[in-house]
């Protein structure tokens, strides 16, 4: 990892290092570390959600441009790149999809100006500086990238729990999914309220300094969805949606892909 830029503020811990620590990610901090391990001490498990979370994007957007045909991906609330990133594995099937990564964390943009590079000279690839609170901001400037004309894959990949009300989290997702076409999908996973650890987890993660994160039942994400139709097997743990082994880890995050009639 590079030296510390003055505004990286290695002395705090910092949401997207520290999921990249749980990743097995190099671009982190001690801080970062100990507010990660904070949460390992009472859900060791966190790893392993971090690792199966990428799993569950790779199926889905695979799923997405080789079967269900679309071209355009709009991922909102990107975090630090990673293997196998939205861009790569779209491209990777359909050469000529166009990616827009939206974030509103500076370290998160210039790790993604620099390592989320298109992969063809057929695709797009873009990166929007937004905060998913302001939904008319990322729709003008992705629309310069996207077509909304057409069919629009959007994503929410384990964010929105870092917006307390709930109302609101359905409001960001419902005003982005207005203005897709028919045939958008939203895709949506996060964490959940499952078992006593994973609550416990998310409580150490505060106390040690870390932005609070808000666990919710499966029923609550369900309520996102509303006015959309499921892919099978609707919403489950990320680990059993259309996995690519029949050992399947069980997790405390649920996530589900739904289609825009």
């Amino acid at each position: 990892m590079t030296a510390p830029d003055a505004d990286l503020h290695p002395d705090v811990p910092h949401a997207a290092r520290i999921w990249n620590y749980w990743m097995g990610g190099k671009d982190n901090f001690a801080a970062d570390r100990a507010a990660g391990d904070a949460v390992v001490q009472v859900y060791p498990e966190i790893a392993a959600m971090a690792r199966l979370s990428r799993g569950f994007l790779i199926r889905v957007v695979r799923h997405l441009a080789a079967e269900a045909g679309i071209r355009q991906f709009l991922d909102i609330g990107t975090g630090l790149p990673t293997m196998q990133n939205t861009h790569e594995v779209a491209q990777g099937i359909a050469p000529e999809s166009r990616i827009v990564y939206v974030d509103n964390d500076p370290m998160v943009l210039a790790h993604a100006r620099a390592l989320l590079v298109g992969t063809t000279a057929e695709g797009i690839t873009r990166y929007v500086p937004a905060d998913y609170h302001e939904p008319e901001k990322i729709l003008a400037e992705a629309a310069t990238a996207l077509d909304f004309r057409e069919p629009v894959a959007v994503m929410f990949m384990g964010v929105l729990g870092y917006e307390p009300d709930l109302a609101t989290v359905r409001s960001i997702t419902a005003r982005i999914m207005a203005e897709t076409a028919p045939g958008s999908h939203l895709v949506l996973w996060d964490g959940t309220n499952t078992t006593e650890a994973v609550v416990e987890g998310a409580r150490r993660l505060a106390e040690s300094g870390g932005v609070p994160y808000i666990l919710r039942s499966p029923a609550e994400l369900a309520t996102c969805f509303e006015g959309l139709t499921m892919l099978e097997p609707g919403l489950t743990q990320i680990s059993a949606w259309r996995p690519d082994s029949p050992d399947i880890e069980p997790i405390e995050a649920y996530g589900a892909v739904a289609r825009k009639a």
